[in-house]
């Protein structure tokens, strides 16, 4: 009997996110091996048990070869992109905390298989860092496979006998398909049960890849010739063929399968001068060199001519890999390639390394239309992964044996085609052109087109755009790319502006965040005119970077750097902290060596919490409560010492602090629970507003001993008169 052996794969969980780009899907890179039989996910999606978690339901998105293409939130994709939607299912966690699922794949493809997991679209609300607990939901995928150890193989051209056991036991063969095989026949003969009687069985042929499976089916009853024939099978791999049995539930069943191919054999002469002459060329500046390349360049064209019979044209390309998920495939005879109606022009656009599939894939043609001597004739090209297509006309619509490629042509009226392949499969893939003539010319076949191809692999097709920002992602030693989109625009590659926001907008957004931070200059003013400059200082520093922090910070076209954004933001951040806590520290009334010694210690305490973790929210929380409890404590000293409340006047509380407290709160709830993504320019400016605003209030006056700006202390003789500065303990009015 086979044997079979079980195998189990498993990964980490991870933490799943709210989607609003491809960065927030979290995913799971798994490798199936050679003759799975049957591959087991299972699904374990869990949640938090606090009141903050809710019934969630998580999207788990599967594909063979590639990461899965999705788009949950419906934009639009880039115009010469071609989509296939993705394979998913839905996990809904209710009131169970923990959700187990199982998805069964028979005869699965070998190689990579990708799971991509996520929760709904992401609401868009600017959590503060330690405001909001959030829920945390956790997803993990392990896999299961069943592989048969000794699959039978069956040697092409050879009848052999096999014997399905058992209808419960399907029987596993597996044949090699070789490199330039046009057609595939399969036949199935001498079907007979062990109590010799017609059988009836049914032939599964290919393997299952998702989201689109192409596997093919085929039913024979009887002891009649079953065939089934296939056009272009995918070029040096093993096919996997299962025979099940519909008879009876004890019957054996005996039959002899035949594996037949038909092999196409290329032209590739040209090919091998070619990479002669590009060898003697790049060897290059010695003596003589040049004279003995030129016979080679000028003879491939001819030699190439001269085997039209043959019934495909290989041209030679280069695979140059220039960066992470970045490929330029350079065609050695020249970017123009001669296209013919007589056989088609092939071009093997090498994806296999298992590191390509993370990025876009784009092929360019552009026809050269002073070469086609026909009036209305046309270049079909089709771009398939694992084998080419063969014979393009017009009704076989880019297929092969096993997948579905993407038709391409340009003519005389259309000169130019372009097609995206996003994360395209791990494969080899072919481009296939050939030239088809209207009818009712009858020199079709002595016609010849040019066409220039460029076709090179990038990250993020057009690098994501204006609007737009390509980020690497990785998962454990796997690396792809995706489009972070802002200004309001969307989908895969930052090109759907249903949502985008106007140059004015951008333009309004970027004043609102800039101007707005000029609210401090009444701040600074107050904070010079009663003799706090280092105060003022603090202020004009918090003003200056939170300014051109804003300018930086847009999503848009209206933006200013003036120098590095990590500078800018941290700089921003520390002004506003600094200031809140030398603005509490005032309002206590300390002695002075003891209020510059906390404004010192304090800023460099707050310097090193916002290296270690900008966003936290004690990074400004702690400041904050540590003055007030400074300012309090000095408060309750000052009133006790005076026998009386303390700040004494009841117009400072009225029309000072308790203005100013007001105008800090509403500007804490803002920050903290009103800004979203969608708000965020007018929320935030609203903040600085309220900031600036509330700090004017808070200000104490001057010291009594303190006079007015003025000159009248100067004397025309240039002495000055001095005065004593010393601390008096004064009541506030």
């Amino acid at each position: 009997g086979s044997l079979y052996v079980s195998e189990y794969f498993s990964q980490s969980a991870q933490k799943l996110s709210f989607y609003s780009w491809y960065g927030n899907a979290k995913l799971f890179h798994f490798h199936v091996p050679e003759d799975t039989v049957l591959l087991r996910w299972l699904l374990q999606a869990s949640r938090g048990k606090g009141p903050e978690c809710t019934s969630m339901e998580i999207t788990v998105h599967f594909r063979h070869g590639a990461p899965p293409v999705i788009n949950p939130l419906g934009t639009r994709f880039p115009a010469n992109a071609t989509v296939r939607p993705s394979y998913n299912i839905s996990i809904t966690l209710s009131s169970a905390v923990q959700n187990t699922t199982f998805v069964n794949v028979t005869t699965p493809a070998a190689g990579d298989w990708f799971i991509a997991a996520h929760l709904p679209e992401a609401a868009g609300r600017i959590e503060v860092k330690g405001f909001s607990t959030p829920c945390p939901y956790m997803f993990q995928a392990d896999m299961f496979v069943l592989r048969l150890t000794d699959m039978p193989v069956l040697e092409p051209g050879v009848p052999t006998p096999h014997t399905v056991v058992l209808p419960a036991k399907p029987l596993h063969v597996k044949v090699f398909v070789p490199k330039h095989a046009s057609g595939m026949r399969f036949q199935l003969s001498s079907c007979v049960t062990s109590e010799q009687r017609a059988c009836t069985v049914r032939v599964l042929l290919g393997s299952i890849t998702l989201p689109q499976s192409f596997q093919r089916s085929l039913t024979c009853t009887g002891s009649i010739n079953c065939s089934l024939a296939l056009d272009s099978p995918p070029w040096e791999k093993w096919l996997q063929i299962t025979v099940e049995s519909l008879g009876t539930a004890n019957a054996s069943v005996s039959l002899e399968m035949l594996a037949s191919f038909t092999v196409c054999r290329p032209g590739s002469t040209s090919s091998f001068l070619s990479f002669i002459s590009l060898n003697q060329s790049q060897a290059g500046a010695r003596p003589g060199a040049a004279g003995s390349t030129a016979p080679a360049a000028g003879e491939a064209p001819r030699n190439a001519s001269g085997q039209r019979g043959s019934c495909l044209q290989s041209q030679p390309v280069v695979r140059e890999d220039l960066d992470v998920v970045s490929v330029r495939y350079r065609l050695l005879n020249g970017p123009s390639v001669p296209v013919s109606s007589l056989s088609p022009t092939l071009l093997l656009l090498n994806l296999n390394t298992g590191m390509d599939s993370g990025g876009s894939l784009v092929v360019n043609l552009l026809l050269n239309k002073t070469s086609v001597s026909l009036a209305n004739a046309t270049v079909v090209a089709c771009v398939s992964a694992a084998s080419p297509v063969l014979s393009l006309n017009a009704t076989r619509n880019c297929s092969t044996a096993f997948s579905q490629g993407y038709p391409l042509s340009v003519s005389t009226s259309s000169g130019e085609a372009m097609l995206i392949v996003l994360y395209p499969q791990t494969d080899d893939w072919f481009l296939s052109l050939q030239l088809l003539c209207p009818r009712g010319q009858g020199d079709c076949g002595s016609a010849e087109a040019r066409v220039t191809v460029f076709a090179y692999l990038t990250p993020c097709f057009n690098d994501c755009g204006p609007y737009g920002q390509c980020s690497l992602l990785r998962r454990h030693g796997y690396l792809y790319a995706g489009c972070s989109c802002k200004a309001g625009w969307g989908g895969w590659s930052c090109t759907d502006d249903t949502k985008a926001q106007t140059v004015g907008a951008q333009n309004l957004a970027t004043l609102l965040l800039t101007l707005s931070n000029l609210m401090f200059l009444p701040a600074i003013a107050v904070a010079v005119y009663r003799y706090y400059l280092v105060e003022a200082s603090v202020y004009t520093y918090t003003m200056f970077f939170s300014t051109f922090y804003h300018a930086c910070d847009q999503p848009g076209v209206a933006v200013m750097c003036i120098m590095d954004y990590d500078t800018l933001q941290y700089c921003d951040f520390l002004g506003s902290v600094v200031s809140i806590w030398v603005t509490i520290l005032c309002m206590a009334r300390v002695k002075k060596i003891l209020k510059y010694v906390l404004f010192v210690l304090g800023t460099l305490l707050i310097a090193m919490s916002l290296q270690l973790d900008r966003r936290g929210v004690w990074n400004m929380m702690g400041p904050c409560l540590f003055a007030l409890v400074i300012m309090v404590t000095a408060w309750v000293h000052h009133g006790a010492k005076r026998r009386h409340c303390y700040p004494s006047s009841w117009k400072r509380w009225v029309f000072y602090l308790l203005p100013g407290i007001t105008l800090a709160f509403i500007a804490i709830s803002v920050y903290a629970f009103m800004e979203t993504n969608e708000n965020y320019y007018y929320t935030h400016s609203i903040w600085h507003v309220l900031v600036a605003c509330s700090v004017a209030f808070l200000l104490p006056p001057r010291d009594k001993h303190k006079k007015p700006w003025a000159w009248s202390q100067k004397l025309t003789c240039r002495y000055q008169i001095c005065q004593n500065d010393r601390e008096e303990l004064y009541a506030v009015t």
